[in-house]
């Protein structure tokens, strides 16, 4: 009867795990991304308003959504997506702080891939800011 219950016991710690790394996938394997704006784009204006949000008449999150490329100093450019406002502010050639979620292996289409982008820091390379980070 004991067996019975550590593996019932052990079965549903199992399920739970299993359960929080496809809720959490991006969170647990987001990664910081720190280097130079190498390029921001904000979608088209006539695509966004032409989406509304279940026909509420609310504003698309679309209406705000960039992609962004920043430059590592290793040399690589790494993109994402984000629907984050404060990616306004950037520009090419400022250096950021951010950090990337990966999309889950699962959505076969976007592995390998960043969404939500969100920008952390923001500084003139070369500055004082830069300076006092390291």
């Amino acid at each position: 009867m004991m067996k019975y219950v550590q593996a019932i016991i052990v079965v549903c710690v199992l399920i739970g795990v299993v359960a929080i790394g496809i809720n959490y996938y991006s969170y647990i394997f987001s990664r910081n991304v720190e280097g130079v704006v190498e390029n921001i784009e904000k979608v088209q204006l006539n695509v966004a308003l032409m989406q509304t949000v279940g026909g509420s008449g609310e504003i698309s999150p679309q209406m705000y959504s960039y992609s962004v490329g920043i430059k590592e100093k290793s040399g690589e450019i790494v993109t994402a997506s984000a629907e984050d406002r404060q990616w306004g502010v950037p520009v090419k050639g400022q250096c950021v702080l951010a950090k990337y979620y990966p999309y889950p292996p699962w959505e076969l289409n976007k592995a390998g891939t960043y969404h939500n982008a969100r920008l952390l820091r923001l500084w003139e390379c070369g500055s004082e800011a830069e300076k006092s980070n390291n």
